[in-house]
């Protein structure tokens, strides 16, 4: 077997030697770190959790001097198994690639790093081992540390029952609310009309969830301000850049790592908990009755009312 082969299949600490610039620099590694997590894009993924083992080696800076057993001079092992935990924490994710390469960021914007390799390999999904791996180095990060210094907006979440967003009203209280410059967000329920009902506990929620961004649709042709959004990406661009969002849930409800405890039916509860997940200054809920909420400042606006 040539080296090259044997190096494609080796544990990433050999990999890391093969690749050495000529500098010198030290190695942590961790191996044969196993988590069951819900991951992946086919159907069958959906709703169970699979084993997923990762191996891990950074390349750091050697430590000049004395480390005197001083555990801050170093990089935590403790460190690397909480950026595993951190982005699988994050979201529901499809790709073991996207996951790889978020491992690989949240490693490299550690001080003492310089390169990483991550290998991620899916045990339960076939007769051996299904994985990727990825080396990154501090350069691949561009600029370096991104910039957080911009703190995430705090938006305004409301919630239209149908009545609402039939009413006459309408466009007058969407004056008022981007009036106030805080990024909204406006969340529909379920249409009046009948959907789909197919006896199967899955596929419903998909039928319900798609009813609500259908019903989303329909207040964004009363309002061409309003543009209907499916991710937190898109979200973040669109707050940032002062577009008001019609949120369709599909997408951030069936990817969320802990996702919400109610039926997606309960559309205002729903709402609610999109609002914390957003972190949002407010939920106002007009034509409906509001729900009780911990977190988020809740008020309650009957139609025919003004919003502010």
């Amino acid at each position: 077997m040539s080296s090259e082969i044997r190096l494609a299949f080796a544990h990433p600490s050999e990999r890391a030697i093969a690749t050495a610039d000529g500098g010198p620099v030290d190695r942590i590694s961790l191996r044969d770190h196993i988590v069951e997590v819900e991951i992946g894009a086919f159907q069958a993924e959906r709703g169970t959790r699979q084993r997923v083992c990762f191996n891990v080696v950074v390349e750091v800076q050697p430590i000049v001097g004395h480390i005197d057993d001083d555990v801050d001079r170093i990089l935590s092992y403790d460190r690397v198994t909480e950026a595993i935990a951190t982005e699988l924490g994050a979201e529901r994710l499809n790709l073991l690639e996207t996951l790889a390469e978020r491992i690989a960021e949240r490693i490299l914007l550690e001080p003492q790093a310089l390169r990483a390799f991550v290998r991620i390999e899916k045990l339960d999904r076939g007769p051996g081992a299904l994985g990727v791996e990825i080396v990154r180095s501090r350069s691949d990060l561009g600029g370096g540390v991104p910039d957080t210094s911009q703190e995430r907006p705090h938006p305004r979440v409301v919630y239209l029952s149908n009545a609402a967003m039939t009413s006459d009203h309408l466009g007058a209280w969407i004056d008022a609310l981007c009036a106030e410059h805080a990024p909204l967000i406006l969340c529909v329920g379920l249409p009046d009309e009948p959907r789909a009902d197919v006896g199967h506990r899955m596929a419903q929620r998909r039928i319900d969830l798609l009813a609500i961004e259908q019903n989303g649709w329909v207040l964004a042709a009363r309002d061409a301000r309003c543009k209907v959004v499916a991710t937190r990406t898109e979200l973040d661009w669109a707050m940032k850049n002062g577009q008001v969002c019609i949120w369709a849930p599909s997408k951030i409800v069936l990817d969320a790592v802990e996702g919400p405890d109610m039926p997606v039916t309960d559309t205002v509860a729903l709402t609610g908990w999109f609002a914390e997940e957003m972190d949002a200054s407010e939920l106002l809920v007009i034509g409906a009755e509001a729900p009780a909420m911990a977190n988020v400042s809740v008020r309650n606006s009957p139609i025919g009312e003004s919003v502010l």
